[in-house]
């Protein structure tokens, strides 16, 4: 189920901020390895090399697999950090995790959903997902690529939660089953206009009632008049 990609790194002695200036000059990003009872491990990769690499794949939960030179185990990381200038979208640097066979891992899937539903289709009404990505616990083989889920059926004011999300064998979600995944809302425009119309009956029914009651006022006032006459 997990996709798996490549990515050329080499390693690096200095930490100082003005090595890692010049480094980025030369067109490298300086980055680290680390993982569970494993010592960090300073590396640089090429930045446009990992930039191309990141515009092409879904980087919080896709195997990467470093390339270090001088080292040929098969080294399988997940990207937990990437830090980007401020004014530009220029790598800084790259933090990699080192996985483990037959460790659980957590990471962010995106979730995807599917279909229409009826209620946008058939009555105008807006779908919109609070949830764009969900974390789970998993082995690095079992990481899914994305959630998907069929809104279809869903009615004008109806929702999904996270509860009815179809869990992929070996994948447990660590959020709330409660929480709300997604919601076909009614328009703004028809809300509004409800509203006013509750208004205006409201103000209307009002008017009528006042009407009545000077009406009767006046009634009983000629009755006086006459009374007293």
């Amino acid at each position: 189920m997990a996709t798996q990609v490549t990515l050329s790194a080499e390693p690096r002695e200095q930490i100082r901020k003005g090595a890692n200036r010049k480094l980025r000059a030369t067109g490298r990003v300086p980055a680290i390895l680390y993982g569970k009872d494993a010592e960090p491990t300073l590396l640089s990769v090429n930045a446009r090399e990992a930039e191309r690499l990141f515009q092409q794949i879904s980087v919080e939960n896709t195997i990467i697999e470093l390339k270090v030179t001088g080292d040929k185990s098969k080294i399988q990381a997940l990207v937990r950090e990437v830090q980007v200038a401020a004014l530009r979208p220029d790598l800084i640097h790259i933090d990699f995790y080192k996985i483990q066979a037959g460790v659980k891992l957590e990471v962010e899937v995106p979730v995807h959903l599917i279909g229409i539903p009826n209620g946008v289709r058939n009555d105008g009404g807006i779908l919109e997902q609070l949830i764009h990505d969900i974390a789970v616990r998993c082995l690095p083989e079992n990481i899914p690529q994305a959630i998907e889920i069929d809104v279809t059926s869903l009615a004008l004011s109806s929702s999904l939660h996270v509860s009815d999300l179809p869990a992929p064998e070996g994948v447990e979600f660590m959020v709330e089953g409660e929480r709300t995944l997604c919601i076909v809302s009614v328009p703004r425009s028809v809300v509004e206009t409800v509203a006013a119309d509750a208004v205006a009956t409201e103000v209307i029914g009002a008017e009528k009632g006042e009407g009545e009651g000077e009406k009767g006022g006046g009634a009983g006032g000629e009755k006086k008049g006459k009374d007293q006459k």
